[in-house]
């Protein structure tokens, strides 16, 4: 923790100001205590980008996260940019570093929103009705005490993390991203989206090397309320890579998709 700062709250980070971002252990992933699941550096540029100069009427419809190198659970530096700016679209990007070194890059689309006559095309089925309360889940090789215990998972009877997929999760955050800020409903949706391919474990990743090169979420309407669902699946070849697709919804039925290149390795 950095000098001064208070103790850490309930929460993915602490706002110190000018940019500046204080992890707590709940960012922490299910590899490692010292490293981010992408997760909540996700939603922390995507909050940052909602909120670089902010026009009504306007929503990010897909955000790309780029992950080059692991994020630290450290102190972390956001910087956003536009990159062009029309009467009607805009194409903006960010960055967090940690010690000087870029961890995470952020490309977004912020679009007017659509007129309200606009045709709800092939909607999809309603999702899974949300499961009752459930006993925390574990995750076998996994860090739980951190971003893993900081949601509420809840799957179909039978199912889980250890069970392979494709899966369904339906999941909440049980602590807010940043402490004394409101969660928007990009956030939630980007605090969860780098679960996608966990969600529907198809890939043995004890045996092997799995992870996740980048993340895109692409919203086609604003998600609502706290609880959100990915249903997802995941394809690979010998001498290829894999690609992990979910579909997000809410409990009103789907608002976007998630896509997840898997880079995958003998250990």
């Amino acid at each position: 923790m950095a000098s001064g700062s208070p103790q850490s709250p309930e929460s993915f980070y602490l706002d110190l100001g000018e940019g500046r971002f204080e992890s707590t252990k709940y960012t922490a992933g299910p590899w490692s205590p010292k490293a981010q699941h992408a997760g909540p550096p996700s939603a922390l540029l995507g909050r940052a980008l909602e909120r670089h100069q902010a026009r009504d009427g306007f929503r990010i419809a897909r955000m790309t996260l780029e992950i080059p190198r692991p994020v630290p659970v450290a102190e972390l530096t956001v910087a956003v940019r536009t990159v062009r700016a029309g009467a009607r679209t805009e194409l903006l990007e960010g960055e967090l570093t940690a010690d000087g070194q870029v961890v995470m890059l952020a490309r977004a689309w912020r679009l007017a929103a659509s007129p309200q006559d606009t045709p709800e095309l092939r909607p999809e089925p309603t999702p899974p009705p949300l499961p009752a309360p459930q006993p925390p889940h574990g995750l076998r090789g996994g860090h739980l005490d951190g971003y893993v215990s900081a949601m509420e998972w809840r799957f179909p009877p039978d199912t889980g993390f250890d069970q392979p997929g494709p899966g369904t999760a339906w999941a909440r955050q049980r602590i807010p991203l940043v402490a004394g800020s409101a969660d928007t409903p990009l956030t939630r949706a980007l605090t969860l989206a780098d679960s996608n391919w966990a969600v529907a474990f198809e890939l043995d990743h004890v045996r092997q090397l799995v992870i996740n090169t980048d993340v895109t979420l692409a919203l086609h309407r604003d998600p609502v309320g706290e609880w959100l669902c990915l249903s997802a699946a995941t394809t690979a070849s010998p001498f290829g890579s894999g690609l992990a697709l979910g579909r997000l919804d809410d409990t009103q039925g789907a608002c976007g998709q998630v896509l997840q290149t898997l880079f995958v390795a003998e250990r």
